[in-house]
């Protein structure tokens, strides 16, 4: 595709707030376990979510992932502060992977975040039509999970977490 078709795109995906990954691997710095909430129960639009990105990474010759409580408890107290402090961000990562760390023996974790998008297909084609978004869904993982939140005036946040045990 050529540059000048994409720029649009990229325009509106910023516009929307879609922001980069983290990534970050564990350490030997194990922190003493860090209290997690219990998961809320999985909304459809989650779910869809979920299962568009496991069918990808099926048609790309990957593992499904799993899905896991622990990480969408965490992912879910994330949605909740970007939409307390009405921003999308990746802030306080570093407490999320190592509450992972402690609470689902996760090795490496990593997020999607997203804003805006009023759909399971807008948000995982908007991710995949992000390198640093798409090298998450199509990393090297072994479980997964997601939150999705919309504020007071209906807009939709989004949180994503990957780990590998």
């Amino acid at each position: 595709m050529k540059v000048a078709k994409l720029l649009p795109f990229l325009a509106i995906v910023a516009l929307l707030g879609l922001s980069s990954c983290s990534t970050d691997s564990a350490t030997d710095d194990k922190t003493n376990s860090i209290e997690v909430p219990v998961a809320p129960q999985a909304k459809q639009i989650e779910i869809e979510i979920m299962e568009l990105i496991n069918v990808y990474r099926i048609t790309k010759g990957l593992n499904p992932l799993n899905d896991h409580n622990t990480v969408k408890a965490v992912a879910s107290t994330h949605t909740d502060y970007m939409i307390e402090v009405d921003n999308v961000s990746h802030d306080n990562f570093f407490q999320r992977k190592q509450s992972l760390e402690a609470n689902a023996s996760a090795n490496i974790v990593s997020e999607n975040v997203a804003y805006g998008f009023n759909s399971a297909e807008s948000v995982v084609n908007a991710w995949l039509n992000s390198p640093s978004h798409k090298e998450n869904i199509e990393g090297n993982f072994t479980d997964f999970d997601v939150s999705a939140e919309q504020n007071s005036e209906g807009k939709w946040y989004f949180t994503n977490i990957f780990i590998k045990r």
